[in-house]
């Protein structure tokens, strides 16, 4: 089993999260409803087990929860991954939500870059600052070690196109991820490092 659990403490939130790339429990309590939600979504169509209970800050806003649920989340991704043997590597998808239409594609690559290429029309869904979505994925991406493209091609609906977002990119991890057997376990690289 490719699973991790962490915890991070700061003066700023207390993280503990439990990530099974296997699939498994999924129960998210971070104390923002709306981010509980996305991760939800995420872990599910991702088909990972994921557990996350972050104690943050609210009181000031959900800058520092978010970005460090994103810290610890690609920490956990890149521990449970190890050396990556035998991945698939690569993932994309193009999908539909609605209006909205979300391409997200990965490179589990060792090298950490997000391409944010997304135009969210409102400030605020509920009492979340949508400006936190990039700074979440960029959180991730530094962590995880993997290149990230989320690039969004229709939308108009502010929590559909973050919905779209979360989806998507659960699901291009999730092929990237996978174990493909013709790799023999070897590490998916001419440079035979990830």
């Amino acid at each position: 089993m490719r699973n991790a659990e962490i915890h991070r403490t700061t003066k700023e939130t207390d993280i503990t999260l439990a990530l099974c790339l296997e699939g498994g429990e999924v129960n998210i309590d971070t104390g923002c409803g709306f981010m509980d939600h996305m991760l939800d979504l995420f872990a599910r169509h991702g088909r990972m087990g994921l557990t996350v209970k972050c104690v943050g800050d609210t009181n000031v806003d959900y800058h520092h929860t978010v970005e460090d649920v994103g810290i610890v989340l690609g920490d956990a991704f890149d521990k449970a991954l190890g050396e990556k043997r035998g991945i698939s590597r690569y993932g994309s998808i193009v999908l539909p939500m609605d209006e909205t239409l979300i391409l997200s594609s990965v490179d589990i690559s060792g090298r950490e870059y997000l391409n944010f290429d997304v135009r969210i029309p409102n400030a605020h869904v509920g009492t979340f600052d949508t400006e936190l979505v990039e700074e979440f994925w960029l959180a991730f991406v530094r962590h995880a070690k993997v290149t990230l493209h989320i690039k969004q091609l229709e939308g108009k609906n502010t929590h559909h196109i973050i919905e779209g977002i979360f989806k998507a990119t659960g699901r291009a991890l999730c092929k990237a991820v996978f174990e493909d057997k013709t790799l023999g376990g070897e590490i998916p690289s001419t440079k035979g490092l990830l």
